[in-house]
């Protein structure tokens, strides 16, 4: 299973190491990530796939109306 826009995914490098995360969108080689308290959905955080660990999950969530609090509400559950 591929990275993919709503895919749960944890950090493998830099500050952020070990963190959960939401993919909100992909370009390239990199992914725009966010978990709604460090770093926020207005400010994603840009990261290249080779520094996530992906996961099998995935969230059904609406893209286009998102806010923080669900995205640490999805979050949270794992």
């Amino acid at each position: 299973m591929e990275i993919c826009k709503g895919s749960l995914v944890y950090s493998r490098a830099g500050r952020d190491k070990g963190g959960l995360f939401l993919v909100l969108s992909l370009n390239g080689d990199c992914a725009y990530i966010a978990d709604g308290i460090t770093r926020r959905v207005v400010k994603p955080k840009r990261k290249k796939l080779k520094h996530l660990n992906k996961t099998n999950t995935v969230v059904e969530l609406d893209f286009d109306n998102l806010s923080d609090s669900d995205v640490r509400k999805a979050l949270e559950k794992y």
